[in-house]
């Protein structure tokens, strides 16, 4: 037994050094290293961090029609050209500010730092909060947890994780940005980071085999549904406001109408992950229970689960997009909306199709996913030798 386990351990470090040495030349190549011309948006060299050194004064001041406090300080830069000057910045004099966030001694925020053209004098002024500490707190408590409730497999799901971000962060948009199709790089980037992921968090199994082809399948499925959905209802891609300052501050010319359609295959493949594995899961589990069952019962089994499964996920999906729209869904409230009118506008057309093209993708993922899992479950006595390479029906 522990012979046959090093065996399938030696055997996915072997896979996953060949997948790497094949697939990194393949990327580098496709991708390229091609350089774009330096555009800056939001934060930029002139950006630096700062601590408060002194509050000189804070009260209450009117904006047009808003009553809000106001705090005036002093801070010394921490980085930069400008490292140890002090400056004398505002934070509320100048643009809206939640009452119930307040600046004290110590605190570090972010300023940018200008010069006057004129007399060639610097000044700072307030731009953001320091918000990485406290995110990092945050990572740590929750790689943590994962690790405490989730045993090894949650260190993997990590592994995994920061596997898809490094894809996106470091694949798929430089492959956009460097003036790739983006629903081509997206569909090549979500394959790589499905199989690499996958293998990582669950192992070389049958269960893991069955899920990657239920995922594949499924993102084709969704990406057609979105291709004809993002043309029949002409949605042009620019429903997102930050489309707007990448078509006018940047000199990147994109196909915004294929980068929406990249962005529903990429929210919808989060769920989707979540979702195969589980029904793949299920089905194994089920037959490992009952060895008997013939493929139509234990596909009707398979799906009984699966009919919760999906009504949860979808659930979910509709109402993280809600959560994310809620300020939007807020000011539609204020007013006497025509709601037979604004679905026609393309921001809110956009999520429309997002939610449901994406929730068509994970309709189709159950009954794939699992009569595959159960047409190869009742069949796998008959694969032979073949089952050694594959690995173990579940684990």
């Amino acid at each position: 037994m522990n012979k046959r386990k090093y065996f399938f351990l030696a055997l996915r470090i072997v896979l996953v050094i060949i997948i790497v040495a094949i697939m990194l030349p393949i990327i580098i190549d496709y991708f390229g290293q091609a350089v774009q011309e330096e555009t800056i948006i939001g934060y930029n060299a002139s950006t630096a961090y700062a601590r408060v050194e002194q509050i000189i004064e804070e009260g209450q001041i009117t904006l047009g029609e808003v009553t809000q406090p106001y705090q005036i300080m002093l801070v010394e830069i921490l980085d930069g050209a400008q490292q140890g000057q002090i400056y004398q910045i505002d934070y509320g004099t100048r643009q809206v500010r939640n009452e119930k966030i307040h600046i004290n001694v110590g605190d570090q925020i972010l300023v940018t730092i200008s010069q006057n053209p004129v007399n060639n004098e610097y000044s700072a002024y307030f731009t953001d909060f320091v918000r990485s500490p406290a995110l990092l707190w945050l990572f740590i408590i929750f790689c943590i947890v994962s690790v405490v409730i989730s045993g090894w497999k949650g260190l993997r799901s990590l592994i995994g994780i920061l596997l898809s971000l490094f894809v996106i962060i470091f694949i798929i948009l430089p492959g956009i940005r460097d003036g790739r199709d983006p629903l081509l790089v997206t569909i090549l980037g979500a394959a790589l980071f499905i199989s690499l992921s996958m293998y990582i968090i669950y192992g070389w199994n049958i269960k893991t085999h069955t899920a990657f082809i239920g995922s594949l399948i499924s993102v084709t499925i969704t990406g057609l549904l979105a291709l004809v959905f993002v043309n029949s209802t002409r949605l042009t891609g620019f429903g997102d406001e930050n489309v707007f300052y990448i078509a006018q501050l940047t000199s990147f010319q994109l196909d915004f109408r294929n980068l929406l359609l990249a962005g529903i295959l990429i929210g919808t493949l989060g769920v989707l992950d979540d979702l195969v594995i589980s029904q793949s899961s299920a089905i194994f589990e089920l037959f490992r229970q009952n060895p008997d069952l013939e493929l139509i019962p234990l596909f009707k089994s398979g799906m009984n689960i699966g009919k919760d499964h999906i009504a949860a996920t979808v659930n979910t999906l509709v109402l993280a997009y809600a959560g994310a729209s809620l300020p939007m869904l807020l000011l539609f409230s204020f007013h006497n909306i025509d709601y037979g009118l604004i679905v026609n506008l393309e921001f809110l057309a956009e999520e429309i199709v997002r939610t449901l093209v994406g929730s068509l993708g994970l309709f189709a993922a159950v009954p794939l996913t699992t009569f595959l899992a159960a047409l190869i479950a009742v069949n796998y006595k008959k694969f032979g030798e073949i089952k050694l390479y594959l690995g173990p029906l579940n684990e």
